[in-house]
């Protein structure tokens, strides 16, 4: 059973910074693409930041680049969103994704099969 769990939401102002990790259970952490996505009331889920299983490749939306670094520790089964100049169009929900076939970084949201329970960012002017 694969388990996410994030932490480190919270309220911010604009330009500030918070960072988001993402503990998960299960022994083949490492084999597995990971992806922060978040969703706003009233609208859709949208992918932030993916990470491929060794790191070295990372995809991120247009709005948040230059502004967020996702990174992982596979030693800690862990992966984190660093959030730097905050803005309050960043306000949503943040969920944590595992896609358990890593070969190729995707960054849909149907491609990704375990999720955790989302984390409250909100980000005042």
């Amino acid at each position: 059973q694969v388990q996410l769990v994030e932490s480190g939401g919270g309220l911010a102002q604009a330009g500030g910074s918070l960072r988001l990790s993402c503990a998960a259970s299960g022994r083949t952490f490492s084999s597995w693409a990971m992806g922060w996505f978040r969703q706003a009331p009233g609208k859709e889920r949208e992918y932030v930041a993916v990470i491929s299983w060794s790191g070295g490749s990372t995809y991120y939306t247009d709005s948040v680049k230059g502004r967020f670094t996702i990174s992982r520790d596979n030693a800690k089964n862990t992966v984190y969103l660093q959030m730097n100049s905050l803005k309050p169009e960043d306000t949503a929900v943040y969920y944590c994704a595992a896609d358990y076939d890593g070969t190729w970084l995707m960054v849909g949201v149907g491609e990704y099969d375990y999720w955790g329970q989302g984390t409250q960012v909100t980000v005042s002017s």
